[in-house]
């Protein structure tokens, strides 16, 4: 076999709960269950940092959102800064241009710093705010950007397809391609996608976790609705007379619109998988398929993402290598958002820099090993639902949680959640309050206080604040 070509596609906000493999029956992603039935499917999946830019610069770099970034906000710059003042060991891109591939982006960035300054030869991508129509968008070095008006998911895989249709020659050399797809993270809903996506599933046969209820009442939060469906409204200060709801909205109405995003996505992957058997692509190109982290979508109340809970940190991870990995699912390791630029590094036979993190899943891959020795995931997050930044554990039958002082640097509860997810998935009965299975809790606390001091912060500025600026805003 020639050196493979690598596709990392990646989504936004997709928590796995919420595709057909990972045993949801009523959404319908046949294309990311096809893939995951050639390659591995990771039930027990997890994001190093549930936020949107932290969490991508641990797929970028392998490390930990501390360590490549020195912080676990949000960023919201357009166009990137031209400057590295994070990300500044050697990313996944660069890793691969080393090796002798060209490397490009298409779709979401949202990170610090320009992606042409951290390996990528090429790129194209659309304005931090989410807007599936009217979009602003940037290529490579570009400042003033450029309006689309199509469907931005149409649009980056039609980029997608010109990408691959000039490296399908035997004489090109291998490519290693980021694609982000921007869905299904808000906005959803009516106006937000084409007609067919939104009225796909009937609030009626739309299955609701347990945890969405309390005392018997269904998640509702008008302010948090209109986040989901109205494209700006997080972004801007003022209301609008038109900043209104359907009416009788309910939680139903809005996962049903989410499922209708996540439909987009998997159309997305069949597209593009499509595209690589049109270019005689397929057999040599590896493709890992995975999201940044989960939505809340109402559980425990809440919505969004930035918490240790289950539904924003549980991912789908799917890798398809023919001929090199053998389909299986693979119940019992957990594998982290760091964990898979070693993987790919190794797959490809290239070499993983000292400075990542995370850990090569390959011997998983190959059927060596069920598991690694160090079965477990760090999780890290500013988790704004509960006033400070937390820290955690995930192993395979437990979740345990700290939270930090606003400096983050000082543990300031070192006893907040403990959670047996085998008995417990919904996360309903917090044993720190019942003082039950104390040897884990002992154990876990440990572990989690060793890494909070041995894994090191980067010393970098403080995030600037926005600089998208009007017309985009109110276009």
């Amino acid at each position: 076999m020639s050196t493979p070509n690598v596709i990392l596609c990646q989504c936004d906000q997709l928590r796995a709960f919420e595709v057909g493999c990972y045993g949801n029956s009523v959404v319908r992603t046949p294309h990311i269950d096809r893939l995951a039935g050639q390659g591995v499917r990771f039930d027990l999946a997890v994001t190093n940092n549930p936020v949107c830019t932290p969490a991508r610069a641990c797929l970028l770099t392998g490390q930990y959102s501390r360590t490549c970034a020195g912080t676990a906000d949000n960023v919201f710059q357009d166009p990137p800064p031209q400057e590295r003042s994070r990300l500044r060991d050697t990313t996944i891109a660069e890793a691969f241009k080393q090796g002798g591939y060209d490397t490009a982006l298409i779709g979401k960035w949202h990170t610090w710093g320009h992606p042409n300054l951290v390996g990528f030869d090429e790129s194209i991508y659309p304005c931090t705010p989410h807007r599936h129509y009217g979009q602003q968008y940037f290529e490579n070095f570009d400042t003033e950007g450029f309006v689309i008006d199509e469907f931005t998911p149409d649009f980056e895989i039609a980029r997608v397809r010109e990408y691959l249709r000039e490296h399908r020659g035997n004489d090109q050399k291998p490519f290693f391609l980021h694609y982000n797809i921007s869905p299904p993270h808000a906005p959803v809903g009516p106006g937000n996608a084409p007609q067919w996506y939104t009225d796909m599933y009937p609030p009626q046969d739309i299955p609701l976790r347990e945890n969405v209820f309390d005392d018997g009442a269904m998640a509702h939060s008008e302010r948090w609705f209109k986040i989901y469906t109205i494209w700006d409204y997080f972004t801007r200060w003022m209301q609008k007379p038109t900043d209104r709801l359907p009416e009788g909205m309910t939680l139903r109405h809005l996962i049903g619109w989410y499922y209708g995003m996540v439909t987009v996505v998997d159309d997305m992957v069949g597209r593009l998988t499509a595209t690589l058997e049109e270019f005689g692509l397929s057999d040599n190109t590896l493709i890992v398929f995975n999201s940044d982290h989960g939505d809340n979508l109402g559980s425990h109340q809440l919505f969004n993402k930035q918490c240790l809970y289950e539904e924003s940190i549980r991912i789908p991870l799917v890798l398809r290598f023919p001929g090199v990995i053998e389909p299986q699912t693979n119940c019992e390791q957990i594998a982290q958002t760091i964990d898979i630029m070693p993987t790919i590094l190794d797959l490809c036979g290239l070499t993983v820099p000292a400075s990542v993190q995370g850990r090569s899943l390959k011997t998983v891959l190959a059927g060596d090993a069920q598991t690694l020795e160090d079965n477990v995931a760090f999780i890290e997050t500013d988790a704004i639902f509960f006033e400070r930044p937390c820290i955690g554990i995930r192993t395979p039958t437990h979740l345990y949680s700290m939270k930090l002082g606003e400096d983050l640097r000082r543990i300031e509860d070192d006893a907040f959640w403990f959670f047996d997810m085998r008995q417990d998935p919904w996360q309903a009965n917090n044993l720190i309050e019942t003082g039950e299975q104390r040897d884990v809790a002992a154990e876990l606390k440990d572990r989690l206080r060793t890494w909070n001091q041995q894994t090191p912060w980067l010393d970098a500025p403080a995030c600037a604040g926005p600089t998208c600026e009007p017309p985009f805003l109110t276009r």
